[in-house]
């Protein structure tokens, strides 16, 4: 077992992902009490060709389903199927105890173009103040998977009161073939593991995908070189840059909220330290730690004020925070004798972490204004936790009959999911932020 973050280092170095998606299953594996009973009915389709294959209905019936805050009804216990808002019987959803009623169209239009039209109903308001949410939307084929998540993300905020995290995408790490011939592969598909495509193949480790705050650029570690480097890699041409390629030690790149920054784990002068690289100017890293301990894993708060960091410097791995421009360290985690591995929610409120207990490794969130140390998973083996963007559901890597595969769960914990590939291992996790 993982004992220090000097084992956990070791073991960072030598593993890593999966190979493409080629196929991917969800599965639910936690419901949430009290979860809203909402129905979304199959999406009428009108058009002298045959309908697309993205099913809008469904599509948006399992983004919800995903978040743990909805529990979308059966399509066999649909009671009726109204398309169109003149149709509706709001008497109907209510005998079957729904709350909320979704129903829409796909139209052909010609040319490659469709109209997507979309309703939202609370069955218990009165006819005149039932319609919650009507929307319209002209789009091209290949805009209709990420217009069905951008209408789940409308949904839920409706519902909620809070943006989705529908309309996103997460990075990961894939590993696929025999031991001594590994094919390591930089992969980003949407938020429910669809339409994957491959950033970078390699034969040799790629570990720790960043996105920057604009989701076009990712900063990742590489041993193409037969020793760890960072690079950046814009999404849309594919141009990459080596960063950070110093004596020893590099690693675990974080970007900065504003984006011209990077923190970085270095050990140009002997020790796992922190450091801070200036994209834009060229200078030298600026060191951020100095002590005999290892420091590592750093990630910035919001405000770009202060880093969250893993050290042993206590005997023990566990979380700090610093000044980016230098001061005291504070401790920020006491439950038990190892956490690691931080990542911070995008309000600041919550930190994620890796919490080791009796030899299981599960994530854990702390809400910092409260203290309140929570645990989300069962283990054994969870690592890398990442927030979504809109901070309600975390992703990580978990084991599963002998797979690493990706897993996630709320803030909460009352819910969770795991995505399956066809085959190998899928792992390092990074969700991204809301797309442009």
């Amino acid at each position: 077992m993982i004992r220090t973050i000097r084992r956990l280092l070791a073991v960072l170095l030598i593993c890593a992902g999966t190979p493409a998606w080629a196929g991917l299953t969800i599965q639910i594996t936690r419901g949430v009490e009290g979860a809203v009973p909402i129905a979304v009915v199959p999406f009428a389709w009108s058009g002298p060709t045959p309908a697309p294959p993205q099913d809008i209905g469904a599509i948006i019936g399992a983004d919800l389903a995903r978040s743990g805050r909805f529990a979308p009804l059966p399509a066999k216990d649909l009671i009726a199927h109204p398309t169109a808002p003149g149709r509706v019987n709001l008497a109907n959803w209510r005998v079957l105890g729904v709350n909320n009623l979704v129903i829409g169209s796909v139209r052909a239009l010609g040319s490659g173009r469709y109209r997507v039209e979309v309703y939202l109903y609370d069955v218990y308001q009165s006819p005149q103040q039932a319609q919650l949410l009507g929307r319209r939307f002209t789009v091209s084929a290949a805009q209709l998977r990420r217009t069905a998540h951008h209408i789940s993300d409308l949904i839920y905020r409706q519902l909620t009161g809070q943006p989705g995290a529908f309309d996103t995408r997460v990075a990961y790490v894939t590993v696929s073939g025999p031991l001594k011939a590994r094919r390591y592969a930089l992969k980003v598909a949407d938020s429910d593991g669809y339409n994957a495509h491959t950033v970078l193949q390699s034969t040799q480790p790629i570990m720790s995908p960043a996105w920057s705050p604009n989701g076009t650029r990712l900063a990742y570690v590489s041993f193409e070189h037969g020793r760890s480097e960072v690079y950046i890699q814009d999404l849309a041409t594919g141009a990459r840059r080596l960063v950070s390629s110093f004596a020893g030690l590099n690693s675990a790149p974080a970007w900065s909220p504003d984006g011209r920054e990077l923190a970085l784990t270095l050990s140009r002068r002997g020790n796992p330290e922190i450091y801070i690289l200036d994209l834009t100017t060229g200078k030298p890293p600026r060191r951020i730690t100095h002590d005999p301990a290892i420091d590592t894993s750093a990630v910035w708060m919001p405000d770009g004020r202060n880093l969250v960091f893993t050290s042993d410097r206590g005997g023990g791995p566990q979380l700090y925070e610093i000044p980016v421009q230098g001061g005291p360290v504070t401790r920020l985690t006491f439950d038990g004798s190892y956490n690691a591995a931080p990542s911070v929610s995008p309000d600041g409120e919550r930190i994620a972490m890796v919490h080791g207990q009796g030899g299981s490794y599960r994530i854990a969130v702390l809400d910092l204004k409260s203290g309140l140390f929570q645990v989300l998973t069962d283990g054994p083996l969870d690592d890398s936790p990442s927030f979504a963007p809109n901070g309600q559901m975390i992703l990580y890597s978990a084991q599963y009959h002998g797979r690493r595969v990706l897993t996630t769960v709320t803030v909460e914990g009352r819910a969770g999911q795991r995505l399956l590939s066809q085959a190998g291992d899928v792992q390092s996790p990074a969700w991204g932020p809301y797309r442009k």
